[in-house]
């Protein structure tokens, strides 16, 4: 038995590196408001319940899961997590692009407020979204669908070495793409509403040029571009659970 436990740890090692740094970039459980200690808990008991399943996927016991070759074999179950969670969060940046582009179209880039999910400095708009959507993922039950995708990534990428980077940076480039496209949509109406409503304070500054358009623009921008919000935010939100969902699905192989 004691000639066993060296393997057995060092196979549970390569599933948490995997395992582990996926959750840590998982949407609903890789924010930073949540404390790392829940995350690594998790982590730790979802690799686990994984282990029996990941274990036969493993390289036989010996050289392979000792010196060079287990540095190896856990680099890259950490590059393949990190690839992996990476795009996710790509995609659900679309929410803080969105919140980006509605702000400016609305007057309201200045107004920053610290972003609890990442830190840092955002639009007080994109904040309101993110939340709103990582919310929206654990009251649909989308986290599961995330789970689900952590199990079946080891059939999709086999945990036989470092991934080819030229296949991480194609999937790279396609989440990037898929969360800027997504983050336009999700803003489509807003960017409607300022290119006329901008149109319009020009013709109103040329019939009227003795009116101070600004002071009559910025209010009317941010009462309508508010009410615009509120009538629009479930078809928005609507858009962006419906793209996540299609892509973790597709990440599950589903």
């Amino acid at each position: 038995m004691n000639l066993l436990l060296p393997g057995i740890a060092a196979a549970f090692l390569l599933t948490f590196a995997r395992v582990g740094t996926l959750v840590m970039l998982m949407p609903g459980l890789g924010e930073q408001m949540v404390s790392p200690r829940l995350r690594l808990a998790f982590a730790l008991l979802l690799s686990l319940v994984l282990f029996p399943m990941v274990r036969p996927l493993l390289p036989a016991q010996g050289s392979a899961l000792a010196g060079p070759g287990l540095i190896a074999l856990l680099i890259g179950e950490f590059l393949v997590g990190l690839m992996l969670g990476l795009t996710v969060r790509m995609v659900v940046a679309a929410l803080q692009t969105a919140g980006m582009i509605i702000s400016q179209q609305l007057g309201l880039s200045y107004a920053m407020t610290v972003d609890p999910t990442q830190g840092g400095q955002q639009a007080a708009v994109g904040n309101f979204l993110s939340l709103l959507g990582i919310t929206l993922i654990l009251a649909t039950d989308l986290h599961h669908v995330a789970l689900d995708a952590i199990g079946r990534s080891y059939a999709l990428l086999p945990p036989d070495g470092v991934p080819g980077m030229g296949e991480a940076a194609s999937l790279a480039l396609k989440a990037i793409a898929r969360g800027f496209t997504l983050g336009v949509q999700i803003s489509a109406p807003f960017i409607a509403f300022g290119i006329l409503f901008n149109v319009g304070l020009g013709v109103l500054a040329r019939l009227m040029p003795q009116m101070q358009v600004f002071f009559v623009a910025v209010p009317a921008s941010v009462l309508i571009g508010m009410l615009l919000l509120l009538g629009s935010l479930g078809v928005m939100m609507g858009v962006f659970l419906d793209d996540i969902g299609r892509y973790l699905a597709d990440l599950a192989g589903r």
